[in-house]
Order: C-alpha cells, then structure tokens, then sequence
C-alpha cells in the first residue's frame, strides 16, 4: 500500500499497483488496463505500473522493487534487536512485554476467513482478542464469542476498529487522556467521535471496549457488548460507561438497555437510532453528569462563507460508518430517503444505492463498507478512492452540498485533509464548487495535527466541525431544508 503510493506519486506515473494478486487486485490491474500473467495466485505479489513512457515505467519499476527490498531487509532484522520473535499466537502469549508484564491482549489482523482460527489460539491462550480483521463470516464471529463467555474472556470485534485498554490505543485510536469514562462501542468512529467530543471538553476514558459492529444485530445478539459492561462495571477506574452502537437489532437494544439499568455504575446508551440521541447530545449529557459544562463544540469556518444552494442533492462521502449512519439519520428527518450502502432501511429501493454507488438524488457512500475493502486498505488507511469521487461530486451541478468526513488518530492516514482540500482547490480554480461541509475527529494530541487538519481544510473553502451531528445538520441548513 505505502509502496504502490510511492511509486504512483512519481513523475510520468498515470497509476501503480502493488499487492497480492488477490482477484479483487486482478480487477484493479484490468481497471489499469494491464492484465497477469497465466497461473499468477492470490500467494504471489503483483507489481504493475502503467506510465507515459516505457523509461519512466522502467524507472518506476526499479523505485518499486528497490521499496520491496527494503521493507524485507527491515522485517529481517526484526528492528535490530537480535530477540527470537514468536511467530504465532500461542508462543507469543508465553512472552513477556517490555517491563515484564505477561501479555493480556492479542490483536488479530489477518484476512477475515482465518481470523477465527488465530482468535481461538488467544482465547485457550489465557488472552483477550482484538479482532481488527473484516470480512470474517458471521457463524465464526458467535462461535468465537460464545467460546470468549465459557473462558470469561472478551473479544473485541470481528472488524473492531478502535480500542483503548489501559491508555493503550489499539487499532484507529485517537490520542485521548487518561479519565473517569468507560466506553463500549459497537463502532469504530463512534467510539471515536465520543472519546473525541470529550477531550474537547477535558474529559478523559478509562478504557474503551470496541465489541464489533454486528454485536448488537439479531444474529450476534449483543454477546460482547454483555461482557465489556461487565468489565467496566468491576472496574474501579470507571465512574460512567456509554454504550454506543450503529442501529441495533430492537430486541437486542431492548435487552441490552435493561441489562445496563441492572448495573451498579450509570449507563448512558447511544444506539443510534433507538436512543433518539445523537453523539454529540450522549457526550453533553455525560459531561453533566460529571458536573462539567458541555462546551460549544470547536468549528473553523472559510473566510468566505459558502452560499446556500436550496434544491441540489446531499451527498455524503464517509470512511467511518457510525459517522454515515449517524448523518443519515439526522438528515433524512428533513430531506426523506436518502439512498446509501449501508441502507437505514435495508431492502427499500428508495434508501438503497445501486452497485455504481450512483443515484440522482441524495446519497450517503460508506466507503469503509466491508463489501469496499476486501483486498484493498480502509479509506482512513488510504482515502485515495474517497478522494476520487469528491473530485467526482464537486464537478456535479446536482450536487447540492458535499458532507464528508475526515478522521485522525493513530493508524489513519498521515494527513487525510490533503486530498480533500486538494480538490476543492482545484473545484475553485475551475469556477465551480459547492458548499462542502467537513464532520473533522480527532484530538489536539493527534499525529495528524487536528487543528492543521483543520485549517487546511477551511482555507480550501470548506466549514469543518467537530461535532459529526453539527456538521450533518449544517449540511441541511445550505440545502434549504431544515
């Protein structure tokens, strides 16, 4: 991935591709034009540059293989410490971490259909699991978690994105002080929306549990979620815990909201959808009831500020899902069906894109959908497809208003504000843009640097806001319809 972006940067280049031959990248490679040889597999590593001339193709081939040969001279030297490193779970949980503590957490992030079986080596191995892979097949997911409550272990995800344990962030985890907060999220950006509003505010978490965004779905039925409420009520460092979930099951939601009345330590539930609340409202409310004023949550606004533009289509480019959801949700209560991937209802032809991901009217894309990164890395890794269809949207007159999302922390994208003001100052240049609106998570620890981040943004003409539901409800107010 660092690879393909290095050589694809480089004078002459149209487009580089470099990863396994995997048949989702063989597609990529004919996109490309370019197409593999005969008996080429999915264990074999595909290199393919397509340039305007055959010496800037054969310079670019040479950058590539020269980056290859020196990410393998750097894994062989396992970062020069001369230790025998574990080579699978079970030896590595017989290790010790630095300062001699035994390891209490695996993290797992392989290709979603072998997760399970690395999950279950961690949990007969004493560990709690991190699983960060996708795509791992849903009967795997209840197997592994009913196995995790006979051996009173957790496990966190499949696809769990984010997580803090003990000040330790794991997966996309912004950096966030050490505080009274206890949170469990069936979401990635949720969790970090939350975590994020609260640092604003100099609130800090004690741990947060991600437990996997199908936890709370009739077929998982909140297995997870059971077990991280459990944990966070024993321990002694959490004062508050929220509960904050993509839109549940209703009877899962149900009974998960009576087991959290049944705790001795407060539960404020967030599940989107059901709770009636937004992000931004859930993190007011625990901020009260801590005694602490919510504060008006930070925005930077363009020096000119964009003029409405009543009638044209909302369209929302996401990389975190809980982000679009919760967008959706809050927008739709004005404009009506708004179609996306991940439908708020599911099999209705008004609130569901097309495969093209296209539709005239309003649309909200998740481009880190499962169905969107199989093969290729989660747009907060690498936003460069998200940043092809903003180009896209900001050259479309039907495009009323662009809503997008931009996301730091640790494990994002060094700076994922580039692309994004890159093509809004290009939209300028050529005389058309409309009004962009950008839902901005992160923290001023952040290595992005998320007042820079912001800023960046807002000099290339875009309002960006902290709070995601602000930002969704701004995106309605230039549309004219809230």
């Amino acid at each position: 991935m660092r690879v393909s972006r290095t050589v694809a940067a480089l004078d002459g280049v149209r487009s580089a591709l470099v990863a396994m031959a995997t048949e989702l990248n063989l597609e990529l490679l004919a996109d490309m034009g370019g197409a593999a040889p005969d008996g080429v597999g999915p264990n074999d590593l595909l290199v393919a540059v397509c340039a305007e001339a055959a010496e800037v193709r054969a310079s670019a081939l040479r950058r590539a293989d020269d980056e290859l040969a020196a990410m393998a001279a750097g894994a062989a030297s396992g970062g020069s410490t001369g230790e025998d490193r574990p080579r699978t779970v079970r030896t590595a949980a017989g290790h010790t971490a630095r300062g001699g503590r035994p390891a209490t957490v695996a993290l797992v992030a392989v290709p979603g259909p072998y997760a399970a079986a690395e999950a279950f080596d961690a949990l007969e191995a004493g560990l709690d699991v991190l699983v960060f892979s996708d795509n791992v097949p849903v009967e795997h997911e209840i197997a592994l978690k009913d196995a995790a409550a006979r051996l009173g272990r957790l496990v966190m995800g499949p696809d769990c994105g984010t997580a803090v344990v003990g000040g330790a962030g794991l997966g996309f985890a912004n950096a966030v002080r050490p505080g009274p907060v206890g949170v469990v999220a069936a979401s990635g950006t949720g969790a970090q929306q939350l975590m994020c509003l609260l640092d604003a505010a100099g609130v800090g978490i004690s741990h947060c549990l991600g437990v996997g965004g199908r936890d709370l779905s009739a077929a998982v039925a909140g297995r997870s979620t059971r077990q991280a409420l459990r944990m966070l009520d024993a321990d002694p460092a959490t004062e508050r815990i929220v509960l904050v979930s993509k839109p549940p099951a209703p009877e899962v939601a149900a009974a998960i909201e009576a087991e959290c009345a049944a705790l001795a330590t407060p539960v404020h539930p967030v599940l989107l959808g059901a709770s009636g609340r937004d992000i931004g409202a859930a993190a007011a409310e625990v901020l009260a009831a801590l005694g602490r004023p919510a504060p008006d949550w930070p925005r930077w606004s363009p020096e000119r500020p964009p003029a409405p533009r009543p009638g044209g289509a909302l369209r929302g480019l996401f990389c975190g899902g809980t982000l679009a959801d919760e967008a959706m949700l809050l927008a739709s209560a004005s404009l009506g069906p708004i179609a996306s991937n991940i439908p708020l209802r599911p099999g209705d032809p008004a609130w569901t894109l097309p495969a093209d991901l296209r539709t005239d009217g309003h649309l909200v894309v998740d481009f880190g959908d499962d169905t969107l990164t199989a093969g290729r890395p989660h747009p907060m890794i690498d936003p460069a497809v998200r940043d092809e269809r903003v180009a896209a949207e900001l050259a479309d007159p039907r495009c009323g208003v662009l809503l997008l999302d931009v996301v730091c922390g640790h494990g994002a994208h060094p700076d994922p504000a580039a692309g994004v003001a890159a093509a809004l100052h290009a939209a300028h240049a050529a005389g058309y843009a409309p009004p962009v609106v950008v839902s901005l998570c992160g923290t001023a620890d952040d290595p992005q640097g998320t007042a820079r981040q912001a800023e960046a943004l807002a000099s290339a003409g875009a309002e960006v806001f902290l709070c995601n539901a602000e930002a969704a409800r701004r995106a309605v107010e230039l549309l004219g319809s809230g």
